[in-house]
């Protein structure tokens, strides 16, 4: 039977973490999150360890390469492989970028995808394609990006026209609407304001690196700035609490340090909590 519901402060768990953790997984995490494509072709240990970690916890995936936005087919084998993973350790939920990153070749790296309708009706094909082979809905993510090629609508309204037309439910990443409303001059606020609060199903926070005062680099390397803390405090106060979690994929610090920003997170929510309330999903 899957887990449907999920709530409270997760933490994303790296490969490096879980020798550390797994027996002593800290209660105070109520979730936790892993890319699917860093443990699909693993055996033996890992995915022992992983299988122990997924049956005493609860678990989300945040994919890397499925590329929603590309130019090349989708590849239809990795999705079955995700959903494999996802029946075998019993995870409902499924998020990826709303980007991509492939075109004759994987690019490492996670590209905009043109603002237009044309790539609307393009996303929402795949996106319709990929939900009826996981057999769940995805779970799209607000992405950052450093230049806008071909641009023929806002951010703001190519986002909302996928989420729409797809029917897919959000991943709002806190962190990537601040370093976008720096990059590329918009209003935090009404951007966070203007997501359609049924659709986000959970959150991300994290931190990036500062470049220079009008460009800052999304990197998951660094503490979470105060404010992109008042942002999440914001966003809590629109859309009411819902599911947050941690990311940290680089300068890992030891998992005490990283427990602090996670205890952060549920004092918001605590504060917040008398507000309408996304805590529980099916």
């Amino acid at each position: 039977m899957r887990k449907k519901h999920f709530a409270g402060v997760g933490l994303g768990l790296r490969r490096e973490m879980i020798g550390e953790l797994i027996d002593n997984i800290p209660s105070s995490v109520d979730f936790w999150e892993v890319a699917p494509e860093n443990w699909i072709p693993l055996g033996g240990k890992y995915q022992k360890q992983l299988s122990r970690f997924t049956g005493a916890s609860q678990f989300v995936t945040h994919g890397l390469s499925l590329s929603i936005g590309g130019p090349e087919p989708l590849d239809i084998n990795f999705v079955k492989d995700v959903k494999a993973f996802l029946d075998t350790h019993n995870i409902e939920h499924y998020s990826e970028h709303l980007s991509y990153c492939s075109g004759k070749g994987h690019l490492y790296d996670l590209m905009p995808i043109p603002f237009s309708e044309e790539a609307v009706k393009y996303v929402v094909r795949r996106v319709e394609t990929v939900q009826d082979i996981i057999e769940r809905p995805l779970i799209l993510e607000n992405v950052s990006y450093y230049a806008a090629p071909n641009a023929k609508m806002s951010e703001r309204d190519f986002t909302l026209a996928v989420l729409e037309e797809s029917n897919c439910k959000m991943l709002l990443d806190v962190n990537n609407i601040y370093v976008n409303s720096i990059n590329h001059g918009y209003d935090a606020e009404e951007f966070l304001a203007s997501m359609p609060t049924s659709r986000i199903l959970y959150g991300h926070i994290a931190g990036h690196f500062d470049e220079a005062d009008d460009l800052k680099v999304d990197t998951h390397g660094a503490d979470v700035i105060q404010p992109v803390w008042d942002l999440l405090e914001k966003a809590y106060e629109i859309h009411g609490v819902f599911p947050t979690l941690l990311e940290r994929d680089f300068n890992i610090p030891p998992i005490n340090e990283l427990l602090l920003e996670v205890e952060k997170i549920r004092k918001l929510q605590e504060k917040h909590s008398m507000m309408p309330s996304h805590q529980e999903f099916a």
